[in-house]
């Protein structure tokens, strides 16, 4: 199996999108408004950066995609 390449996103609440970047995969930096529609764009993009990149390996392109949002909420007054 190949290696599984390890891809970060992260909420831009000011921008109200995800924001995809990755060690693993040189040059990656896109963003969409939805995880599903970013999981779509990384399937094109990765094995293209890669093979842009001269990357070894075959066919298959294994990633990890780790999603982090951090919210903010209150607690009711009194408790």
């Amino acid at each position: 199996m190949e290696k599984v390449l390890f891809i970060r996103a992260e909420w831009d609440a000011e921008a109200g999108v995800w924001v995809a970047m990755s060690d693993d995969v040189p040059g990656l930096a896109t963003e969409a408004e939805t995880l599903e529609a970013l999981s779509a764009k990384l399937e094109t993009m990765v094995p293209e950066l890669l093979d842009a990149n001269g990357y070894p390996g075959g066919p298959e392109v294994p990633f990890e995609l780790l999603a982090r949002r951090i919210t903010v909420t209150r607690r009711a007054a009194g408790e």
